[in-house]
């Protein structure tokens, strides 16, 4: 008995030191037999990896895990989604802080159940970045801007980074200037035919009313330029519709209509004519409808009763905004009342473009009327600078045959900019009012 206990004695110290030592071997065997598959890893890169250069990860292998990539050189974790059962995606853009090193490379990790599998591809034919390294040659065709955008902010002042990039033909020398701010930065490029560059707002900076931002790009003895035609700021508000016509709950004579309203974005990237959609009476009308971003108008034949006009429009930030109103069309059973005041303008069209200068508005209302006429201009530059201002004011009285005319200047040099007169004609105690809308020539 005594026997068999030492013998056992000796025996179970060995056994543990036995399964303590087989212990790792078996926990890789273990997690070798459970570690995810990797089945392919593609990287998809630009031939020369410079600055703004994406790269485009995909993965396939074991479903429901965790894929990230890490790029030699770069400190970064970049997340792959699982877009599909066992693929995973993901990209990245090269920053102008990046140094992927001589021989670059992507190492991908899929890690299912706390258990990871890594794979490793090189980025073959791709050059990587290196500092100092010239841009590409420029081309020997006509030069060109294909365009020139902005990154809004949300709010003009002091320490906000207005950030430009400009598209067009590799290997020139690209700039832009701000009127009356700052003239000629410098933008780099950042990769063939991108070029960026940036401006920081000082305390000091004064942003005229007729702001102008331009951008240049020079080569070859050539020069090309283009306007900035992008707000500023990030556009949140919706646009309104204004100015209907005919007016709400209005009654107009038997005949051809014409249904008109502007579009008001107040300082924002402006309506999609695009997104304008117009219902009278449930029927669609929007593609015999002339519609632009400041304005639509549609005309033609309707049968007498009420009519209800419907408008829905987005802006280009696709901020929406829906306008309904009703008018009438009278009949030979219910004709106008003729206790109304006429009041009509026979020139210029609602809606018309003008050029600046002294414009010239005529119009028709009852004989020996006294018409009044207040008239303001609305315009936005920049997408963040507004102008709201009166235009005049002024008094004038119908001839024996009810014609009047007025005369205001448009004086401000905005493209786009919209002349608002508002018409009132008066005669004992009957008044009659109606808007009228112009545009100047852009």
């Amino acid at each position: 008995m005594r026997t068999v206990q030492r013998f056992l004695s000796c025996l179970v110290p060995l056994l543990a030191t036995c399964f303590i030592a087989a212990a790792p071997q078996l926990a890789n065997a273990q997690s070798k037999k459970y570690a995810p598959a990797v089945t392919s890893f593609e990287v998809t890169a630009s031939d020369q990896l410079t600055p703004g250069s994406d790269l485009d990860f995909k993965l396939e292998g074991t479903p429901r895990g965790q894929a990230s990539v890490r790029l030699s050189g770069i400190n970064k974790n970049i997340v792959l989604r699982e877009t599909e059962r066992g693929v995973y995606e993901g990209s990245y853009t090269l920053s102008r802080r990046d140094r992927l090193g001589t021989r670059p490379t992507a190492r991908a990790t899929l890690r299912v159940k706390n258990v990871s599998t890594i794979v490793t591809q090189n980025l073959a034919g791709a050059t990587p970045p290196v500092a100092g390294t010239p841009p590409a040659a420029p081309s020997s065709g006509a030069l060109a801007i294909e365009r020139f955008v902005v990154t809004p902010v949300a709010r003009i002042e002091p320490g906000a980074e207005l950030r430009f990039a400009t598209v067009g033909t590799p290997g020139g020398r690209a700039s832009f200037s701000i009127d009356g701010v700052v003239r000629d930065v410098p933008m780099a490029e950042v990769r063939p035919g991108r070029y960026e560059g940036a401006y920081t707002i000082r305390r000091n900076d004064n942003f005229p009313p007729s702001l102008n931002i331009v951008s240049s790009l020079a080569a070859n003895g050539q020069t090309a330029t283009s306007k900035l035609n992008q707000a500023l700021l990030v556009d949140a508000r919706p646009p309104t519709i204004r100015n209907l016509a005919p007016q709400n709950n209005e009654t107009v004579p038997l005949g051809p209509v014409s249904v008109s309203a502007t579009f008001d974005d107040r300082g924002g990237v402006g309506v999609d004519p695009k997104t304008v959609k117009i219902l009278i009476s449930g029927q669609d009308v929007t593609r015999a409808a002339s519609i632009t971003p400041q304005f639509l108008t549609w005309r033609g034949d309707l049968r007498p009763g009420t009519h209800q006009v419907e408008v829905t429009a987005s802006d280009i930030a696709g901020n929406a905004v829906r306008q309904n109103w009703i008018f009438n069309i009278a009949s030979a059973q219910t004709p106008i009342p003729v206790t109304v005041l006429p009041l009509e303008v026979t020139s210029h069209a609602n809606n018309a473009q003008i050029s600046s200068g002294a414009i010239t508005v005529r119009g028709r209302t009852a004989p020996d009327a006294k018409v009044d006429i207040q008239t303001q201009v609305i315009a936005s530059l920049a997408g963040f600078f507004g102008i709201n201002q009166p235009v005049g004011n002024q008094s004038v009285r119908s001839d024996a045959a009810g014609n009047f005319a007025f005369t205001f200047n448009a004086q401000v040099p905005v493209p786009g900019a919209r002349y608002e007169s508002t018409i009132t004609a008066t005669k004992g105690d009957q008044t009659r009012e109606s808007k009228l809308v112009l545009f100047l020539q852009r």
